[in-house]
Parts: structure tokens; sequence; C-alpha cells
């Protein structure tokens, strides 16, 4: 019998989870069959569409350097949200915010993967958001590891890398949750609903053996403590230890094509 006392009610949020608790997590790889890499990754009801597409050569920049390349790009489908948003392709221009969460996505994922033993090739991961309910950057993040693994080892298979025993591509996972304060109390993985009230909102981004890559956090109303980020923090490094596992746990099972 545990000794720990149930949630009350009072104590669960309102789609029924507790403040600790992930939403229903999914990831499944080989949605598409033309990348090197791709996985559909849901959060809850959030679904975001990773693909990451492996080239030999990398940007006139980095030629002769020995080095590979790995960069991001994200965008959202027009109705991924409750209402249509324009394409920003037929805008012709692309936003502030897809650009940072572009950025970040890259920076995340550049983290985790040693460009040396890369060697010089690039692998492009493309992010989509299909249906947004709060922390598509994370979904994005999260997913595109998994997918990102795939390109490198059909990378690998091909003969376009030459991975060396002591020198791994892939150094560490990477994963990123959004955590945030709902009524005066730190919750993890925010859907829309508590994204848009929440007090502090913050993305984090964590390694699998729990190192910090990034962490974006913001008061929305009054400041917040150091008691309060700790506790924030902690949530997130739990939060990103679950998401690891089940990345570990997609990538342990064979890759199968989507019929």
């Amino acid at each position: 019998m545990s000794s720990q006392t149930p949630p009350t009610t009072a104590s669960l949020r309102a789609d029924g989870r507790r403040p600790d608790e992930l939403r229903d997590v999914r990831i499944t790889r080989g949605w598409l069959d033309a990348a090197e890499g791709s996985v559909l990754v849901e959060f809850g009801r959030t679904r975001v569409l990773c693909a990451a597409s492996f080239t030999e050569g990398v940007p006139r920049w980095r030629q002769g350097s020995g080095e590979g390349w790995v960069t991001a790009e994200y965008a959202m489908l027009p109705r991924a949200t409750s209402t249509r948003s324009q394409r920003e392709s037929v805008k012709g221009r692309v936003g502030g915010r897809t650009h940072e969460i572009s950025r970040l996505i890259g920076r995340s994922l550049r983290a985790v993967i040693d460009v040396a033993a890369l060697g010089e090739n690039t692998i492009v991961l493309d992010c989509d958001v299909l249906q947004a309910d709060g922390g598509t950057r994370t979904a994005a993040i999260t997913g595109a590891y998994v997918a990102l693994a795939d390109a490198v080892a059909w990378g690998t298979a091909a003969g376009h890398v030459q991975p060396r025993r002591s020198k791994p591509v892939l150094t560490d996972s990477v994963a990123a949750v959004s955590v945030g304060i709902i009524d005066g109390r730190p919750v993890l993985d925010l859907p829309y609903t508590e994204d848009v009230r929440a007090e502090t909102d913050m993305n984090v981004v964590v390694t699998g053996s729990g190192d910090f890559v990034e962490v974006q956090g913001t008061a929305e109303g009054a400041p917040f403590g150091r008691g309060e980020l700790d506790a924030l923090l902690d949530l997130a490094v739990a939060g990103t230890a679950r998401l690891r596992d089940i990345q570990a746990e997609a990538l342990a099972r064979p890759l199968e094509r989507l019929p």
C-alpha cells in the first residue's frame, strides 16, 4: 500500500492531471515515406510533424572545416488553431516568433550532436505544427530529436557518416517541456487554456543527462521569486526525464513505415 496521500479533486487541474503530470505523449516514427527521419509527436492535442532531411555537403561558410551542420525550420499550418492564420509564405516574410522558435530548435539539437563526427553533412529539421494546444515549441524539440536520431542512423547505414567508437555522433538526447504558475502553484506541461492565464510561463530544454540547454521564463504579472523558479526547474527536469524515457522507448522499437 502506498504511503502517499491520493490527490484530491481540488488538487487536480481542469483536465484532471496532477500539477506534476505530463499530458499524454506519443511519438510515432516513420510518418513520412521520403524523409530520412520523421516523427509525429503529440503532447495531448498538440501535434507536430518533424521531418529530418539528410544531405551531403554543408553551407559554403562551413566547407572545408570537416564539420557538419544541423539546423531547423518551424512553421504552423493555417488551421492549427481555432481561427485560420495566413501562411507566412503568402505574406512574403517570416514572422519574428517563427524565426525565434526555429533558432531555438536548432540550438537545442546542436547541443547534443558532435558536428565533427557528423562529417561534412547537413541535417535540416522541418517542424510543422498540425494542431496547436500549447507547448508547440517544446513538442517540436522533443520530436525533432527522435527524427534527428533516425536521420543520423540512416546516414551511417548509407556510409555518409563514419562514426568512431570513441566519438559518437549523438552525444546525448534532448527534450523540452513547458512549466508555469497557475493560480499560485507550479504546474507541468501547459495546454493553451493554462498557457494564456499563466502568472509565470517558462520553456525549459534539458539534455538526457539532466543539463540545461535553454531556459526561457517570463513573469506575465507579478515577478516570481527564487523559490518559485527552483520549483519550476525541478518540475521541468522531472518532466524532461520522463520525455527522455519516452524518446528512448520510441527509438528502441523497430522502425516501420506507416501503411
